[in-house]
């Protein structure tokens, strides 16, 4: 590696490990400045600083040594965006990047609505396409739909407008996903707009989405341009300050940010932003996180936001995802109705072993999952979140696999409740198409870590079994969508047929 990479690393390995408290700290992968070049992340290939978290997959636990597995929900779907953006750029994957649990959720999936509760949980089980030995069990949650019309909202939009955000990739395109997010809201709902670069713009304070409010909103993003420093601390700043302002008891109170995550002026602790990011988040300010570009994007940074924050994460890289998070699924991104998520699944002596594949950055103890205080995920409204484990069953295995209890706070009335939600797996639980579409998804991001545990995976094989699943992918765009991506994948020639 290069003496100007080190160099870029060292000065960013700060931020890096102050952040370990909310997420692993990341190595960095490499791009070249010009954005809109052909991309590579190795030392040949150019000398930029995108950072993801690092993170060590989970191996295999024995049920007679760990029954249970604890983990904290969320459907963040970022990882899929910078996914598709680097094979759209021709570039090999960087391992790091590839959080398999954020490829599987950014699909939706036909799992059964709740009734009656904020949250309902079902259960699927197939053979594993990569391990013989093994099956597959899909614990599938589906959240209830609210609609953002029914209750009142007090949104702060938190903008970099940072020399670094100079570009149609950046800056332009957050323009156009905020418009878009604009266009989406009621009448009754109140927006202010905060920029920040070397220093904080009060842009807009408190106006109300009216036919000519929402003019002016529009306006005056449209009018931003990028240039300076990034003081993205006094901007989170200033921007959950407004949001204390105007908030709405009861209503929809949420901060949606909107940066490459390279913040490098005022409060740039990160001891100090996560701390202030859990205060705030305590008091009933929700965080939206979006990021954008690729040269000098912080996805560690983002990442760690959105999980301080009681947040989602979403990676805008073209127009398509613009309407998918702020059209298509916007009240799952701005609405939450399920806080503090987490899951625990118990194993019978049925199952000699398990592993949870993805969620590494998001295990928690059995402590904090019987915990009722304890923090953990946020659950938009209408969205389907996905669980995947690999499991050997045992020799003479028979009946019950499984239990599963998801708790959650429901936050769909007046006040919140503790809630429950149950499932089990046996060895008669069926399987599904989406479990089909799903192991692909999962075998694709196995291949692209080049994972320990991908067995017998290949792109080949995910392509043939897509090839089989063609009406059920062609039903859905993003589903369709994906099986170019494995294509493009194969024709690139970096992954090989199998193990590499």
């Amino acid at each position: 590696m290069n003496k100007k990479i080190l160099s870029v690393l060292a000065a960013l390995s700060a931020l890096s490990v102050a952040f370990a408290g909310c997420s692993a700290a990341g190595d960095g992968a490499h791009w070249p400045s010009e954005p809109d070049a052909p991309l590579y992340e190795d030392e040949n290939h150019g000398d930029g600083n995108y950072v993801y978290d690092g993170f060590k997959e989970q191996d295999f636990s024995l049920v007679s040594e760990k029954p249970s597995s604890y983990f904290s929900l969320d459907r963040n779907t970022a990882g899929y965006s910078l996914m598709r953006s680097q094979i759209n750029y021709g570039t090999k994957i960087m391992p790091d990047s590839v959080r398999i649990e954020e490829l599987i959720n950014y699909f939706d999936y036909s799992y059964p609505a709740p009734d009656g509760a904020a949250v309902n949980v079902s259960t699927y089980l197939s053979d594993c396409p990569w391990n013989d030995s093994s099956k597959l069990m899909l614990v599938g949650l589906k959240t209830t739909e609210m609609n953002l019309s029914g209750s009142n909202a007090n949104y702060v939009f938190l903008i970099d407008v940072s020399g670094s955000m100079s570009g149609d990739s950046r800056l332009e395109l957050a323009k156009k996903g905020l418009n878009t997010l604009v266009d989406n809201l009621g009448e009754n709902d109140l927006v202010s707009v905060v920029t920040y670069a070397n220093g904080v713009k009060e842009v807009l304070n408190g106006e109300e989405c009216s036919e000519n409010g929402k003019a002016i909103i529009k306006e005056s993003i449209s009018s931003l341009v990028a240039g300076g420093g990034t003081n993205g601390g006094d901007g989170l700043e200033r921007a959950y300050r407004i949001a204390a302002e105007h908030f709405i008891t009861g209503g929809n109170n949420r901060v949606i940010i909107i940066s490459d995550g390279d913040f490098n002026v005022g409060m740039s602790s990160t001891e100090q932003l996560k701390e202030f990011i859990q205060t705030k988040a305590e008091h009933g300010v929700y965080l939206s996180v979006l990021g954008v570009g690729m040269y000098n994007m912080r996805d560690d940074v983002l990442q760690t936001l959105a999980t301080c924050g009681n947040g989602n994460y979403a990676y805008l890289d073209n127009e398509t995802e613009i309407r998918k998070v702020f059209t298509d699924e916007i009240n799952a991104t701005l609405k939450t109705v399920a806080k503090d998520a987490k899951a625990g699944v118990t194993f019978t002596q049925s199952v000699e072993k398990y592993r949870l594949i993805g969620y590494d950055t998001k295990l928690i103890s059995e402590d904090d999952f019987e915990n009722p205080d304890s923090d953990a995920g946020e659950l938009g409204s209408n969205l389907c979140v996905s669980a995947l484990y690999e499991i050997v069953p045992a020799e003479n295995a028979e009946g019950k696999l499984a239990d599963v209890t998801v708790k959650y706070k429901d936050v769909t009335g007046e006040t919140q409740t503790d809630e429950t939600a149950t499932a089990e797996v046996t060895l008669e639980t069926p399987s599904s198409q989406d479990l089909s579409f799903i192991s692909c998804v999962a075998e694709f991001g196995l291949v692209l870590r080049d994972s320990q545990y991908r067995g017998t995976a290949a792109i080949t094989a995910v392509l043939q079994r897509l090839d089989g699943l063609g009406a059920y992918t062609a039903a859905d765009e993003y589903k369709n969508e994906f099986v170019g991506l494995v294509g493009k994948a194969s024709e690139s020639g970096f992954y090989g047929g199998g193990r590499q």
